[in-house]
C-alpha cells in the first residue's frame, strides 16, 4: 500500500483527525510492509500500542514489530512489551511512565510506544535513531498533534481520517480537506534569513515599495496593518501560531486585504477554521508557508468506534474528490 510512496524518505509521521481514525492500523501496515527492506525506528508522541484506549475504552490494535527494529518508548512500558530487547540508549526525556529509552528488538513481538511529547525533543530523538542505524523513522502522532508533520520533525506525513470524527460524513470530509489544505499551502521564499532573524520577531510587513516594517513590542498586527504606509498589497510574515483570533481582528476592521499574502513558518502553525480561512480568501488575501509540508496521502476508516459507520466506497470516493491526493481505505466495510 505505502512502499512506493515512502521509498525516498528517512522520516515519516502519521497523524489523525481524531481517535479511532485508523492511525495505528496505518502504522502497523507501514511496519509490516517496510520491515523486510529497511531498518525501522519507531516511536510515538503519545502512548500507543495498548489494547484499550484509556480515554474512550474502545479496543485498539497492538503494534507488532520485527527483529532488529529500533524502538523508543518509556522505560516503565518495557515490561508491557513482549519482545526480547537490547537497551541502546537512555534519553534525558521524561514521560509520566519514565524516561524514554531506545532499544533494539532481538525478536518479533508486540510493543507499546510512548516517546517525548515535545516536538523539539522528537527531532533530536530522530537523530539518535539514525546514529544506531535506522534508515526510516516512523512517528506515531497523538490526536490533533499536527506539529509532528512540521518539516523540522518529519520529512512527510500521512493524515488519517475516519467515521469516528463525526456521524455526518460531509463534516468529516470538509474538515479533513481543510486540514489537508493547510498542510499543503504554497511555499513563499520572499523572506530572507536575515529578516527572519530579527530579535523578538512577532511579525514582519513587506510594503509595496519593498521596505520592511517589524512590529514593535506590544503592537498588535491589526494596528500595524492600519498604518497608511502599510496599505495593501503587502506581504506579512507571522512568527508562531496564526490563529482565528489573530485574523478575526484583522477581518473585523476596515482594512484592505486585496492582494495581501500572509506567510507562516509551516502549515502546522496555521490554526485556522474553515470559516475564517474562507473569509480571508473572500477579501482577496492569500496564505503561504516558509517551509512546505509533504502530505503523502490521506487514509479513511469508514468504521466508527461509536456507531454510525459510513459506506466504505462512498467515503473513499468522496475523499478522493476533496483532497486530490492518494487515498487509502484502512477500515474496510460497506
Amino acid at each position: 500500500m505505502f512502499e512506493q510512496l515512502v521509498k525516498d524518505l528517512t522520516s515519516l509521521s502519521v497523524i489523525g483527525m481524531c481517535k479511532n481514525a485508523g492511525k495505528t492500523t496505518v502504522f502497523n501496515t507501514l511496519v509490516r510492509e517496510l520491515s523486510g527492506t529497511r531498518r525501522l525506528g519507531l516511536t510515538s508522541i503519545g502512548r500507543d500500542g495498548e489494547s484499550e484506549d484509556v480515554v474512550t475504552h474502545t479496543h485498539k490494535p497492538g503494534i507488532y514489530v520485527y527483529e532488529n527494529t529500533l524502538v523508543a518508548t518509556a522505560e516503565n512500558l518495557l515490561k508491557r512489551c513482549d519482545i526480547t530487547r537490547e537497551i541502546l540508549h537512555t534519553t534525558p526525556y521524561n514521560t509520566p511512565m519514565g524516561a524514554v529509552v531506545l532499544v533494539r528488538a532481538r525478536s518479533d513481538g508486540n510493543v507499546q510506544l510512548a516517546g517525548p511529547s515535545i516536538t523539539a525533543q522528537m527531532s533530536v530523538l530522530k537523530d539518535e535513531f539514525y546514529r544506531f542505524g535506522a534508515e526510516l523513522v516512523l512517528i506515531d502522532g497523538a490526536v490533533s498533534r499536527k506539529t509532528l508533520s512540521a518539516p523540522a520533525v518529519s520529512e512527510a506525513t500521512i493524515l488519517c481520517s475516519g467515521a469516528s470524527y463525526s456521524r455526518n460524513m460531509e463534516t468529516t470530509l470538509e474538515d479533513t480537506a481543510h486540514v489537508a489544505r493547510l498542510l499543503t499551502l504554497p511555499v513563499q521564499t520572499a523572506w530572507t534569513s536575515k529578516e527572519l532573524e530579527t530579535p523578538f520577531l512577532k511579525a514582519l510587513i513587506r510594503r509595496a515599495d519593498g521596505s520592511v516594517y517589524a512590529l514593535k513590542e506590544g503592537e498588535a498586527l491589526v494596528d500595524a496593518l492600519k498604518r497608511k504606509e502599510n496599505a495593501s498589497p503587502i506581504k506579512v510574515f507571522v512568527r508562531g501560531a496564526a490563529t482565528d483570533a489573530l485574523f478575526r481582528h484583522v477581518l473585523d476592521r476596515a482594512i484592505s486585504l486585496d492582494g495581501a499574502e500572509f506567510t507562516v513558518e509551516d502549515g502546522t502553525k496555521l490554526l485556522l477554521s474553515r470559516a475564517v480561512m474562507e473569509r480571508l480568501f473572500a477579501r482577496g488575501a492569500r496564505l503561504s508557508v516558509q517551509l512546505g509540508t509533504r502530505l503523502l496521502a490521506v487514509t479513511v476508516n469508514p468504521v466508527s468506534a461509536y456507531g454510525g459507520n459510513y459506506s466504505a466506497r462512498e467515503f473513499l470516493e468522496r475523499m478522493e474528490q476533496r483532497v486530490h491526493l492518494p487515498v487509502f481505505d484502512v477500515g474496510g466495510q460497506e
